[in-house]
């Protein structure tokens, strides 16, 4: 245990005043300003995790190591009902990583294999380069066309705030290879799912659709997308050729797991909030950005608003395990908790840049508590809106249930610069804008975990 950030912790919060009412919207709001300013429990937490644990991939043993360590943390600051809920997941790992342009212009390319990637095998695999400018050119492509080849999926992903971005670029990555072996492809090299010019590839996962036999899967970063555009432009119509070598593994069936704890309320009876995060992450990175601090931010908060007194509702903090590689804990969760009613769910995975926008699924269904959450998070900068909340990957079992869901957006103009890449360390996270999220949550979660109304939904 990192014990000298631990003791930090408790230098940040008041002590608790008990209460048996409700704080005041305007006591609510000065305090998570306060919280602004002064908060240093959810930079204990992402300090600590991505120091002492670091990369979490999902399945594996420092996965393991980062549950073990959050439990201690939620422990140490005071959480009650500290468990771990294991589950089985087929897991798999990297391998070596390469990729060279053999002809017509020879170099190396900078590569990582996406998740789910079958292996090339050691000796590596050269083929010819087929080259698509979008996913709709492979779905354009001929059945049989790719037989022996390798396809090279290039598209541009722009920066924008509410990052909806990945929505277009996406789909090269989770049903590309998959496209492209369907059509007769040996491999298939995507441009990175990004936004930044880092010679730096971005991982994450890519399915093969059932029936389709898996095949070798990588991503190049952007620089290296840019430059194989350009030696197809210079090539003269001479074929272009490329050696792979990826040697992932599968391991078979490993355990993963939830975590979750507690800040009790004063009516256990009632339905408890429930904010969520994922606590795995992927490998090239220690997994600050996504989503260690997301993990700290609603930790915090949930302390943050325990300061103030015991909150009416319990505030249960779920920390969900192996997210990135096909939400194994959110799809856990939601099984083992099928029966038990929640209030509303909140989820923190997008980084830790500020929040700017407040949205819900009651927002019209129930326009006084909206309003109630809006007013708490003004003096704050977030704006009000109209779109509807969708609830994060980890919230699963509130979909289920038709439940209620709020969504505190983050500033995404950076964060696919970081995602999934090597770059995705602690000094990427800037501590005012973090502090700045934990305030909100705090503002917006105090509301929510003293509300003794049911949230009113459309039918």
């Amino acid at each position: 245990m990192h014990k000298p950030l631990f003791a930090l912790a408790a230098l940040s919060l008041a002590v608790p005043v008990p209460l048996t009412a409700a704080p005041s919207q305007s006591t609510l709001v000065d305090h998570a300003e306060r919280a602004a300013a002064e908060d240093r429990l959810a930079w204990d937490f992402v300090e600590g995790i991505t120091t002492e644990v670091g990369s979490r991939m999902a399945g594996t043993e420092a996965e393991a190591r980062g549950r073990a360590w959050a439990m201690r943390w939620l422990r140490v600051n005071g959480f009650a009902n500290v468990v771990e809920e294991p589950y089985d997941m087929s897991t798999w790992v990297r391998g070596a990583e390469t990729a060279m342009v053999t002809a017509p212009f020879q170099q190396p390319m900078h590569i990582t294999a996406l998740g789910g990637s079958a292996s090339t095998g050691p000796g590596g695999i050269e083929a010819e380069v087929v080259f698509f400018p979008t996913y709709a050119a492979l779905e354009a492509a001929s059945p049989g066309s790719l037989t022996g080849k390798i396809a090279f999926i290039s598209h541009d992903m722009r920066p924008t705030q509410d990052g909806s971005g990945y929505g277009f670029a996406g789909p090269a990555r989770w049903t590309g290879a998959s496209l492209a072996a369907s059509k007769g492809a040996i491999a298939t090299v995507i441009r990175s799912i990004g936004t930044e010019n880092h010679r730096t590839p971005h991982t994450g996962g890519t399915t093969f659709a059932e029936g389709v036999r898996p095949t070798p899967a990588g991503a190049i970063s952007n620089p290296d997308a840019d430059n194989l555009e350009r030696i197809f432009a210079r090539s003269s119509g001479k074929s272009v050729t490329m050696k792979l070598v990826l040697t992932p593994r599968d391991l078979g069936m490993t355990k993963s797991g939830n975590v979750t704890g507690e800040i009790v309320g004063r009516d256990p009876s009632l339905p408890p909030v429930l904010l969520a995060c994922h606590l795995d992450s992927w490998d090239l990175g220690t997994g600050a950005v996504d989503d260690g601090a997301g993990c700290a931010i609603i930790a915090a908060a949930a302390k943050q608003v325990a300061a103030l007194g015991q909150p009416l509702r319990t505030i249960r903090v779920l920390f969900a395990g192996a997210e990135e590689v096909g939400l194994f804990g959110s799809s856990a969760y939601a099984d083992a908790h099928k029966d038990e009613h929640f209030m509303v769910g909140l989820e923190s995975d997008f980084g830790a840049d500020r929040i700017w926008r407040i949205d819900s699924n009651f927002t019209e269904s129930d326009p006084a508590l909206y309003k109630q959450l809006t007013t708490a998070v003004a003096r704050l900068g977030v704006a009000p809106s109209k779109q509807v909340a969708g609830g994060g990957a980890d919230l699963n079992v509130l979909r289920a249930q038709k439940g209620a869901l709020v969504d505190l957006q983050q500033d995404g103009t950076r964060y696919f610069d970081l995602h999934h890449t090597p770059d995705d360390t602690l000094d990427k996270i800037d501590p005012v804008q973090l502090r700045q999220n934990v305030a909100v949550w705090t503002a917006t979660v105090g509301v929510l975990a003293n509300h003794s109304d049911r949230v009113g939904l459309a039918k």
